[in-house]
């Protein structure tokens, strides 16, 4: 990581910092304001943040990716193609040719079979996307094998479904090729690299990570020895911008090509003066108010319930999150295989009468009080800010803390928290993603720290709620396991340990000298993009 001057200068020499009205940024360059400060590491086994998973994904290659057209096909990337065993047991993927890192080294399976088996043996909270198919620390040498420099083996321990493999490990950021070599060079112990990770890239992918400071900025560069097709563009500089206001001036002023942290007015203010492109893509991301279990008065799931008939989803729909997101009250995003439809999804609307009934009944006739956490969004504030007046009106004194992004996940992946605002995003196209997080737990001890499932941060633990999740996983009939998921979504709404309020959108202003801005729900395509 730089030091704060020496980033500052690079990316005043790329004219982010450009006090000139209406500069022009670098024509071989990207330049982006977006809030970065939840980034934390750079390490695959343990990036949790949306933010850093996007940008990690566009400097690691992983073994499949998601079809830009279609985000429920996945498509060959580092693995040129694959096979399943007739027992549905065993994926082999045979990689594409002469794959180098950036020095230039080859990378091999054998590299491969490492960077995924390191992720379980490191055991953060990205172990989760590997442990939950079965692999263990005992197990994962044997399982994930390279029978030689081009293959790739993974085995499993039952019938999962296969395209839920693909889409949940193979295009997931644990399926990265790292520089074994480099990172056992780098080794602090037996981190395996993890520390030098937190400040570096090490893999196979269209751009490097060349500069981080927090709080001011990300340089990536295209990666020389790329195997793939090069990016058009050789630099994309991101300027960390916390306010929204800030954006929109430096993208309509010409300092920056994209802003991807603007409010609903200011996406609308743009929209109509038709100067500046609004691109919105909905995205497999739930914004959501979370309620710790372990805390006695959101222990009680009437309590949990009535908090839902506090929410205003239609006027919050038209007030505040226009261009930003969807009313969704339901665990599985639109367009994922089982999701309930949009009206079945969201049968939730403000009525205080039935939020004071279920008090009465939570026993709280006459409200409590309990404090809610929430972070650097720019709906945050005022969603929380609306539900507090609701509150009020059936006794529920509710205060308010905004917080950094990083402090607000580091509060929820301690538990220490009462309530909180936050978002989650799923990676993959299927009700599954977010079952096996929003809805499972597998250890509710805390000492466990399974960070990555937000009903562990919620002290949620319902063994019947989990058994119906493996059940429905590994159903083999797609008729029935859709089903099985139906039932689970309305069961979750009743009892769950959060509310979920909306799905959000994937919006940013794009200048019109950026062409070829590409994404979906799960992916965005820096290499792809033109001047």
């Amino acid at each position: 990581m730089l030091k704060r001057n020496a980033l500052s200068a690079a990316v005043l020499a790329a004219g982010c910092y450009s006090g000139i009205s209406h500069a022009a940024t670098p024509p071989d360059s990207l330049v982006m304001a977006w809030n970065i400060d939840a980034i934390s590491t750079w390490d695959p086994a343990q990036i949790g943040e949306v933010v850093t998973n996007e940008i990690i994904m566009n400097t690691c290659d992983t073994l499949a990716s998601f079809d830009v057209k279609d985000e429920k096909k996945v498509v060959p990337e580092l693995a040129k193609s694959w096979e399943v065993s007739d027992d549905r047991k065993t994926l082999t993927f045979h990689l594409q040719p002469n794959l180098k890192f950036a020095d230039g080294s080859p990378a091999t399976a054998r590299d491969f079979a490492w960077s995924l088996q390191r992720v379980v043996k490191l055991g953060y909270g990205n172990g989760a996307t590997l442990t939950e198919y079965g692999f263990s620390k005992e197990n994962v040498d044997r399982m994930i094998t390279a029978p030689d420099d081009a293959t790739l083996v993974m085995a499993f321990d039952k019938a999962y479904p296969t395209n839920l493999l693909l889409q949940a490990i193979a295009a997931n950021n644990v399926a990265t090729l790292l520089n074994r070599k480099l990172l056992e060079k780098e080794a602090v112990g037996d981190d395996m690299g993890h520390k030098y990770l937190s400040t570096h890239t090490a893999c196979v992918g269209p751009y490097q990570l060349m500069r981080w400071n927090a709080g001011e900025g990300v340089v990536l560069q295209a990666a020389p020895n790329y195997w793939g097709t090069a990016p058009k563009l050789k630099r994309v500089l991101i300027r960390h911008v916390a306010e929204t206001g800030t954006q929109r001036l430096l993208l309509t002023k010409g300092d920056v090509d994209i802003a991807r942290d603007l409010s609903a007015d200011d996406l609308k203010t743009l929209d109509e003066g038709g100067k500046v492109r609004v691109d919105k893509v909905l995205k497999p991301q739930l914004f959501f108010w979370t309620f710790n279990n372990e805390d006695p008065i959101f222990k009680n799931e009437k309590v949990r319930l009535a908090m839902r008939y506090l929410i205003d989803y239609d006027g919050l729909a038209k007030s505040v999150m226009p261009y930003l997101g969807v009313p969704r009250a339901s665990f599985a995003q639109q367009g994922a295989f089982g999701a309930l439809d949009e009206k079945e999804g969201q049968p939730f609307k403000l009525d205080l009468a039935k939020a004071r009934q279920l008090l009465s009944e939570a026993g709280y006739p006459n409200g409590f009080s309990a404090s809610v956490i929430f972070g650097t969004l720019p709906h945050s504030a005022p969603i929380a800010q609306s539900i507090q007046q609701n509150a009020a009106k059936v006794g529920v004194k509710l205060s308010l803390e905004r917080m950094a992004n990083a402090q607000l996940f580091s509060r929820a992946r301690g538990r220490e928290f009462q309530s909180a605002m936050m978002a989650w995003q799923t990676s993959v196209p299927d009700a599954y993603g977010n079952a096996s997080r929003l809805v499972y737990n597998p250890d509710n001890r805390k000492e466990a720290r399974a960070t990555q499932y937000p009903s562990w941060r919620a002290a949620y633990f319902d063994k019947a709620m989990n058994d119906a999740v493996n059940t429905a996983l590994l159903e083999p009939d797609d008729a029935r396991r859709s089903a099985m998921y139906a039932d689970l979504q309305r069961a979750v709404m009743e009892k769950g340990p959060m509310a979920i309020m909306f799905q959000m959108y994937n919006t940013a202003g794009v200048s019109p000298t950026v062409k070829n801005w590409t994404w979906n729900g799960f992916r965005v395509w820096y290499g792809a993009a033109e001047k």
